[in-house]
Parts: C-alpha cells; structure tokens; sequence
C-alpha cells in the first residue's frame, strides 16, 4: 500500500496507508486524525477537509475543479498549496504524498 504523510495542526506527522481508490480525505478519517471534518462526505460542497500539498506532488495531482477553487476562495487558509483532499484520488502514483491540515475556519 502507498503511504500518506499527514502533518497535524499541532505539528504531530502521522504515517498513514492508503488504499487505491480512496480519497486523499478518506484516508486520513480511516487513519484515526480527527481534523478533517469531511461534513459533506465528499462530495465537494464544504471546505472542512482542506489540506495543504508538498509542492513537490503539485504536477501529480488531477486539475482543481471550477467548484473546488470556488469553495477554497472562503477558506481563511487558502494559499498556492491547498486542495480540498475528498478531490484528490490517492494510489500508488502519489506514494509518499505530504499534506498539512489548514488551519480551523
């Protein structure tokens, strides 16, 4: 299984496994880190799973949707790196990914 390198908003850094298939969110709820709130499940219509990407995983991710660029323009963290993670499909071909959970809106 790939693996998934989660930074808390306390600074803690969590090694998770991922399944292929699985969100970038879901993998992390699965891993036990409780800051992701995820409250529409997925479905891209709140920002409570916002992370922020290691730039250098930047060229491997799919293209922010118009309505995931929309929902991140409320969010008070946004910066170059964030991404809603429930968009970001996770397999092998982001292995060792790196993410930080945005701060609390």
């Amino acid at each position: 299984m790939a693996k998934l390198i989660v930074e808390t908003r306390n600074g803690e850094e969590r090694e998770l496994e991922g399944q292929a298939g699985f969100s970038v969110m879901e993998v992390i709820r699965d891993g036990g880190v409780d800051e992701v709130l995820a409250l529409c499940g997925g479905c891209c219509s709140c920002a409570t799973c916002h992370v922020h990407v290691d730039p250098a995983f930047a060229d491997k991710l799919p293209p922010m949707s118009e309505d995931e660029n929309d929902l991140l323009d409320a969010a008070a963290d946004r910066d170059a790196t964030s991404r809603l993670s429930c968009q970001i499909e996770f397999g092998p071909a982001l292995d060792g990914l790196r993410v930080r959970i945005a701060a609390e809106d």
